[in-house]
């Protein structure tokens, strides 16, 4: 591992801890988020100075992670079950991130530009569209369902192994399965 490549772990790790700091602690101090990611104030300061810049460059960090992972899942090139599971993997990776778009995504999303969220949706759509045609999916289930089903199964069910509802082990084999098994083109 090069030195530059232990920054960035260090980096997420720390942004990853920061960003569930916010979502259990919401109305927290600069210096209770601190201590809550297990970092010193000054450590936070030098990162960022405000609790708005620490939002702006969680949201900015976390959309770039779910992109990369969408990115990373071949949603266009491989067969779609394959991708499937390379995209929960991928996303779990960063179940953190996820928590924090989840808990904030409404002061987040009135800043984005509209074309982002829409190239995110239309990816997904024809996604799940290649994979009705390929028939490993449900045709009576619109493609832009599907998209809005598998968000909403996944962002719900990090939120309840974070609340600790359910356990990590095996978190993205329910995912899956609790999809697919409504549906299934079988």
């Amino acid at each position: 591992m090069t030195a530059h490549t232990s920054i960035e772990a260090d980096d997420s790790r720390m942004l990853a801890a920061l960003a569930l700091a916010l979502v259990d602690h919401p109305r927290a101090t600069l210096q209770e988020l601190a201590k809550a990611a297990g970092i010193s104030k000054a450590t936070l300061y030098r990162f960022c100075r405000t609790r708005e810049q620490l939002i702006e460059r969680l949201a900015t960090r976390a959309i770039q992670a779910l992109d990369l992972a969408t990115d990373d899942a071949n949603l266009e090139t491989d067969p779609p079950a394959q991708a499937l599971r390379k995209l929960i993997a991928r996303h779990l990776e960063h179940r953190e991130l996820t928590a924090f778009l989840t808990y904030y995504w409404n002061d987040i999303a009135r800043h984005m530009p509209v074309e982002s969220i829409e190239k995110c949706e239309q990816r997904m759509d024809a996604f799940f569209l290649r994979g009705q045609q390929a028939g490993v999916f449900r045709i009576d289930i619109t493609a832009a369902t599907l998209s809005e089903l598998w968000f909403s199964i996944f962002i719900g069910l990090v939120d309840a192994e974070r609340r600790g509802r359910m356990a990590r082990t095996g978190l993205a084999h329910i995912v899956e399965t609790t999809f697919l098994r409504g549906v299934s083109a079988t």
